[in-house]
């Protein structure tokens, strides 16, 4: 017998190379990460005209801008949560203790002890506190699922030598930390600690992962960045014109700030967070919690979505599918529960699983699936016990490969065996038949070979049932055959329903699993994700592949079967090299790494490992596959509301541009204060670009098209045209009212009257209050256009945006206050209009609506006598 390692020796290797735990990075602060939501083009402009409102003693207008980035950020920083979650979850996951033989006597450790070359004791039930090379196996079987993909319990075997480039799966003589020990017991040298483990390397992958920013991050950041620029192409502008027209150049530099406000949507940040944030509360009740908030809208862009096979496209729970008895074979559901009580009643017996009464089960999952087929006709293995307990038997093990118990009832003693079919059969010498017992004969084995090899072909994992009536002891020759049954882990049911979807949307779905090829395959065909074999690829051979070569590949592949968590983050790195927006779908800790890579991680709730959990981007409470496409539904529809927002805001930001600059052109005074363009893009453009944010849409069509490119711009032509179009029309409307008041004191439209008539008291103050009036509440009647941006206004159903209508009522009555309450009358420099005045500024206001249906005819007509 092994001695292990001395005390001495073991505290000399703990100290020198650490102790059996995985290492992570200090997790961000809420500091830091409040300080990353700050860290965007947009942020940094509303920054710089803050800072420069303050220089200017702008108090008020460096104050809203400062709210709207404080709000912007704590939104973002509330949903974010702990980006280091998963290397916690993954230390959660370590074992607390272990057996270890030291110094020739068995003691329990905390795993954290452990060193290189400790001997380790394993039993069921145990979790494997470290990687170990077997030194001994007595009928060892590992669940080692959430490590490799392997759906069954592994058997294990201390004498096995595997190839070098084996993959985990393959490696019999070696257990690995943070799996657990199912059947029999063992010993094992600990060859790897902490982070030299296979989980350490995951937890190493997953911690050297790069966030990655989703498309409408970068789309935005490239908005900012042109934005910033064309603030400060204006104020240059500005001081040029400065120069030439001989203005004041303090006047001017406040004008230029004005501008710069102008050409900034200050609401938008706000807007597009607050949208995605109530994204987030709709995904809840489909089921979806989703932890990183961007990642709402990538859900929108997704082409392909990678799942792993066992527990995501399967359900985790080995399942009988099919039964051969009687010379015929048969669909699981289709047994006759008296006709084939001795199968049912001979593997339930033969095992050693128990299914409590709460639903939870016992003991190895080939088993328990065997106690479920009983079940399902009636018969628990309590009862069967009961009527035939068991006196003795002979345990399963691996030289063997057969299980055998000895029972008795009222008819005196028999015993049952099962195990491999090959074995079952070589010891039988006759058969169960309609007509009673039989000498088996050269027809029956060819009969019952060719329905084993027909189960095989279609991945399912087949056992022999024989017995013996009568025995004086347990023994396991002379046998009487009675039939076979198929297992598999089955797909789910919704799967197969949401691979179509995903189709019919122009999404692939693409499998990856860390078990064999024949069972990847026989699901994936079964789910219509791959039609021949040829679409499906083993892990060893993309380690023999170039990146060139895998990567001209990988658009032919819809399997890859038998990978490591290497290969996993190879495969969906390779799909994104080739421009594909990468949904990765999970539960076990195998797919953390790949999760944190993919443009969007996807976990189960349920059965999902708290690693693979904290490694995803969203998780699904319900564990059902079919629900990432009503998530990716929901995420095209915000991706369509964010841009009805943007280009909401955008045109009445060029409107603003425009009024402005035209003003000044003319040599008169701007048409608007900073703190009035201020709250025109803050308020009365926010509410109803929230409205839009959240507004319905044509769910079928949006799931017919094909994925936007992750690339295009937020602008498509139609949007740019409409954007300037209508920018340019209510800057006109704006000027047109900033221009009535004093046309009205002079009796005049020529310029030159009306440019003596600014130069009265109070007349700047007033025509600047119709243009603010007239700017604002244009704005909340352009805003219903944008709801149907190419039909009519009156073929829009506007109850079912009632929050559209609740903006367009309180951005109306704010607009009323700030012109009709004292204190804001003073903060705004705005003057009281009559009831006449309201009137007319908002016939005038009006005007966008009537814009809009005289193109939606026109459109209407050239498609129906010209196209």
């Amino acid at each position: 017998m092994n001695q292990g390692l001395t005390t001495n020796q073991a505290a000399e290797l703990l100290a020198k190379n650490g102790e059996n735990v995985l290492a992570q990075k200090k997790p961000k602060t809420y500091l830091q990460m409040l300080l990353a939501q700050l860290n965007e083009p947009m942020i940094y402009i509303l920054m710089v005209a803050m800072a420069v409102s303050l220089f200017l003693h702008e108090v008020s207008d460096a104050i809203i801008v400062g709210a709207v980035i404080i709000l912007n950020a704590v939104i973002g920083v509330v949903q974010e949560g702990k980006a280091q979650a998963a290397l916690e979850a993954l230390k959660k996951l370590s074992s607390p203790t272990a057996l270890v033989r030291r110094d020739g006597v068995v003691t329990e450790l905390p795993a954290s002890q452990l060193v290189v070359g400790d001997i380790i004791i394993l039993e069921a039930g145990r979790q494997i506190p470290a990687d170990l090379k077997l030194i001994e196996s007595i009928n060892l079987k590992i669940e080692e699922s959430a490590l490799t993909g392997e759906s069954v319990p592994v058997e294990k075997d201390a004498h096995y030598t595997p190839d070098d480039n084996a993959p985990l799966g393959d490696r019999l003589n070696c257990a690995y930390m943070t799996t657990s020990v199912t059947y029999g017991r063992g010993e094992g040298v600990v060859v790897a600690t902490g982070m030299q483990t296979e989980i350490g390397k995951i937890a190493r992958m997953i911690n050297d992962a790069d966030d990655q920013q989703t498309p409408l991050q970068k789309r935005l950041a490239d908005l900012g960045k042109v934005l910033g620029a064309v603030a400060i192409v204006i104020c240059i502008a500005l001081f040029v014109l400065a120069i030439f027209q001989k203005r004041d150049v303090a006047e001017m530099l406040l004008t230029a700030i004005s501008l710069a406000v102008a050409a900034v949507p200050e609401g938008l940040p706000a807007v597009v967070t607050i949208v995605l944030a109530l994204g987030v509360q709709r995904l809840v009740k489909v089921n979806t919690i989703v932890r990183r908030l961007p990642s709402v809208e990538t859900l929108g862009a997704v082409s392909v979505v990678c799942s792993d096979k066992t527990g995501t496209l399967t359900q985790n729970k080995m399942t009988v599918e099919k039964a051969y008895m009687l010379g015929e074979t048969l669909s699981a559901n289709d047994l006759d529960k008296d006709k084939h009580f001795e199968l049912i009643r001979g593997f339930a017996l033969c095992s050693d699983a128990e299914r409590n009464d709460d639903g939870t089960s016992i003991g190895d999952p080939t088993e328990v699936a065997l106690i479920d087929l009983a079940i399902k006709y009636g018969y628990t293995k309590t009862h069967l016990n009961s009527k035939a307990p068991r006196t003795d038997e002979l345990a399963f093990d691996s030289e063997r490969k057969m299980m055998t118990t000895l029972h008795k009832d009222e008819n005196g003693t028999f015993s049952f065996t099962k195990g491999a079919m090959d074995e079952i059969l070589r010891r039988s010498t006759s058969i169960l038949t309609a007509d009673g017992i039989k000498p088996i004969t050269a027809a029956d084995k060819t009969k019952i070979e060719a329905a084993a090899s027909e189960m095989s072909n279609n991945a399912l994992r087949v056992l022999g049932l024989a017995r013996r009536l009568n025995p004086d002891s347990v023994a396991e020759e002379k046998l009487e055959f009675i039939g076979l049954v198929g297992m598999i882990d089955p797909p789910r049911e919704e799967a197969k329903d949401a691979v179509k979807l995903f189709k019919d949307a122009g999404v692939r779905t693409v499998m990856i699993t860390g078990d064999h090829i024949d069972t990847a395959f026989a699901i994936a065909k079964q789910l219509g994700i791959a039609t021949t074999k040829e679409e499906c690829l083993e892990g060893a051979k993309i380690d023999t592949m170039t990146d060139e070569e895998f990567a001209q590949k990988v658009d032919s592949l819809r399997v890859f079967a038998r990978v490591s968590p290497e290969h996993k983050v190879k495969i969906v790195q390779a799909l994104q090299a080739k421009g594909y927006i990468v949904s990765m779908t999970g539960d076990g800790v195998n797919d953390a790494p790949s999760l944190k890579t993919a443009d969007i991680g996807v976990a189960m709730g349920i059965t999902g490992t708290d690693v693979a959990k904290s490694a995803a981007d969203m998780v699904l409470t319900d564990d059902n596959f079919a629900t990432i496409e009503k998530a990716i539904e929901e995420g095209r529809g915000i991706y369509e509301n964010i841009k009805k927002s943007i280009v909401f805001l955008l045109s009445s930001n060029f409107g603003e541009i425009i009024s402005m600059f035209a003003s000044i052109l003319m040599g008169l005074a701007a048409p608007l204060k900073a703190i009035q363009i201020l709250w025109v893009n803050l308020i009365t453009d926010s509410l109803p670009g929230l409205a839009l944010g959240v507004d319905t849409n044509d769910k079928k069509a949006i799931m017919s098209r094909p994925p936007r490119n992750p690339k295009e711009s937020l602008f498509t032509k139609p949007d740019l045209i409409r954007t300037i179009g209508f920018g340019a029309f209510i800057a006109a409307i704006t000027l047109f009212a900033y221009l009535c008041y004093p046309a009205k004191l002079a009796g005049s439209w020529a310029f030159a009257d009306i440019a003596r008539a600014f130069q009265a008291e109070g007349v700047l103050n007033h025509a600047q209050t119709y243009a603010f009036t007239v700017l604002g509440v244009s704005q909340l009647f352009y805003a219903i256009c944008m709801r149907n941006s190419r039909g009519s206004i009156f073929s829009t159903n506007h109850l079912n945006n009632k929050m559209m209508i609740v903006a367009f009522a309180l951005g109306y009555l704010l607009q009323i206050a700030v012109t009709e309450v004292g204190f804001l009358v003073n903060a705004f420099g705005t003057v009281a209009l009559s009831g006449a005045e309201w009137g007319f500024l908002t016939l005038i206001a009006f005007s966008p609506i009537v814009l809009n249906e005289i193109i939606v005819i026109f459109g209407s007509w050239t498609k129906k006598h010209i196209v």
